[in-house]
C-alpha cells in the first residue's frame, strides 16, 4: 500500500513541480534566415504570404502614419530623423514570441547608447499596447500601433495577407532615415537576431 501511494504521490506532484519551474516550455529559437518583404513567411510547414510594397535595405522607412501608444498621437517615421533606431515588428504583444522579443529589446537593449531609439510596431491596438508595456514595465521601449488599415505593414511588404498581421523582424534605421539592416524571419515562431541588430545600431550611433 505504501508503495503505491508513492508512485501516486510521484505522478502527481513531479509533473506539476516540472510545470512550476518552466523547464516544460523552451525559449524560442534566434533564426538567422531571412526572407524579402512581399514574399512568404512560415508557421512550421504552413506559408503565409506578404503582401505590400517590398521595402529593401538601402531604402528610406516609408513615412507611414502609425499611433504612439502612449500619447494616442499621429507619428511618422520623419519624426526621429537625426537619431539612429532598432524598430522591432511582431506580430501580437500578447504571444509568447512576441512577449519575448519585446523584453529583449527592453532589457538586453539596455546596453544601446542613449542616443538611439527602440521602437516596437504591431497590430495591436495602442491601449493593448500601452497595457502590455506598464505590466512588464517596459516603458522606455516606444510602442507604434498600425492597427487602423496595417499601413505600415502594406508599405514595407511586412503584412500577412492570411491574418492581416505584421510579419517578424527588426530594422536599423540610421539618422537620414535609411533602413541600414533589415532581417524579417523565415519562421513566425522563432526570434530574430537581435544581437546583430544592437551591433550595427551601436556602430551607427558611433559615426559623426
Amino acid at each position: 500500500m505504501k508503495k503505491i501511494l508513492r508512485f501516486v504521490f510521484a505522478a502527481i506532484i513531479i509533473p506539476v513541480c516540472i510545470t512550476a519551474c518552466g523547464i516544460a516550455t523552451p525559449p524560442p529559437a534566434i533564426n538567422r534566415d531571412y526572407v524579402e518583404p512581399g514574399t512568404f513567411v512560415k508557421r512550421g510547414e504552413q506559408e503565409f504570404k506578404l503582401i505590400g510594397s517590398p521595402l529593401r535595405e538601402g531604402a528610406t522607412l516609408p513615412d507611414t502614419v502609425l499611433v504612439d501608444a502612449f500619447t494616442i498621437k499621429k507619428f511618422t517615421f520623419s519624426e526621429i530623423r537625426g537619431r539612429v533606431a532598432v524598430v522591432s515588428i511582431v506580430p501580437s504583444l500578447d504571444t509568447r514570441v512576441c512577449e519575448e522579443q519585446t523584453h529583449y529589446l527592453g532589457e538586453e537593449g539596455d546596453r544601446l547608447p542613449d542616443t538611439v531609439l527602440r521602437i516596437t510596431v504591431s497590430r495591436d491596438t495602442p491601449f493593448a499596447q500601452k497595457r502590455f508595456a506598464e505590466e512588464a514595465k517596459l516603458t522606455d521601449i516606444r510602442y507604434l500601433s498600425d492597427h487602423r488599415e496595417g499601413l505600415f505593414g502594406m508599405a514595407t511588404g511586412l503584412l500577412i495577407e492570411e491574418t492581416r498581421l505584421l510579419a517578424r523582424g527588426v530594422l536599423v534605421v540610421d539618422r537620414e532615415g535609411t533602413v541600414r539592416y533589415m532581417q524579417i524571419v523565415s519562421q513566425l515562431g522563432e526570434l530574430p537576431d537581435m544581437e546583430k541588430a544592437f551591433d550595427i545600431a551601436i556602430d551607427l550611433a558611433g559615426q559623426i
